[in-house]
């Protein structure tokens, strides 16, 4: 899409507050960080779960191009009203970053359909992301790889139906790997999944993290196009009478 993309950063806003170990990395919240951290042609709100409507109303929504979603200890506080409403406007266009944990979230089980389980270990472990697809705009300006030195892992096998596009994929030092970068088509919207992101860790700090999530909201963005029509179409656009009138008479020839 052309101009400024309407990006909103969602976030449950729980860890920072209550583990003082969380505050002292993000003292404002990892969606702050992540916000300061963005480069491109942004125009950036956040939103937290604590608000009224989850912050995600009808009206921020029809205002949000790319929803960046990052959760994890209160996925089930999150109302079915505005898993619903977020959904619908995936369907119909709206782009969804869905960082680490949030693979978990509501919003993004219902968009899979399927379990999104996975095995996890949480010794800080390095963890390395391979460049799969080095001609996709989301790892536009990425090496051809790039390291944390400190991420909890995630393991194969990671429940999520066969993405469109696999991005990224993670090896760890503890041996295992992991597709982290996902791209999916729902209706007319776009989904990324990116794996990098605990909370004990200052990744979101990091710049090539910052510039996948970046590129990532580019890709997800909108196109500026009519919305397809369903149901039945009236008139046909050929003239079908004439046509089959003309292959009867071929036929009896």
């Amino acid at each position: 899409m052309d101009g400024t993309i309407r990006v909103t950063i969602w976030n449950e806003y729980r860890h920072e507050r209550n583990k003082p170990v969380v505050q002292e990395i993000y003292p404002q919240g990892m969606h702050r960080a992540i916000a300061d951290g963005l480069t491109g042609s942004f125009e950036i709100r956040t939103a937290t779960l604590d608000e009224p409507e989850h912050g995600l109303t009808e009206e921020v929504l029809e205002q949000t191009d790319v929803l960046v979603w990052w959760g994890h200890t209160a996925h089930k506080e999150v109302r079915d009203e505005i898993v619903e409403r977020v959904a619908a406007r995936v369907l119909r266009g709206m782009g969804l970053i869905a960082l680490h944990s949030s693979h978990y979230a509501k919003v993004f089980k219902k968009l899979m359909g399927t379990s999104c389980a996975l095995l996890y270990r949480d010794i800080g472990e390095k963890e390395r992301l391979w460049v799969v697809a080095p001609g996709h705009p989301i790892v536009e300006g990425v090496g051809p790889y790039f390291e944390l030195e400190r991420e909890e892992m995630y393991g194969e096998f990671f429940d999520i139906p066969a993405p469109d596009e696999v991005v990224l994929t993670s090896w760890f030092a503890g041996g295992n790997v992991f597709r982290s970068g996902c791209c999916f088509y729902r209706g007319q919207g776009k989904i990324f999944y990116f794996r990098p992101g605990h909370e004990l860790y200052p990744t979101y700090r990091d710049p090539n993290v910052l510039r996948v999530i970046s590129n990532g909201i580019r890709w997800a963005a909108p196109v500026s196009r009519d919305l397809p029509r369903y149901g039945k179409q009236m008139p046909p656009l050929e003239d079908v009478a004439n046509s089959n009138e003309r292959k009867e008479r071929v036929a009896h020839e």
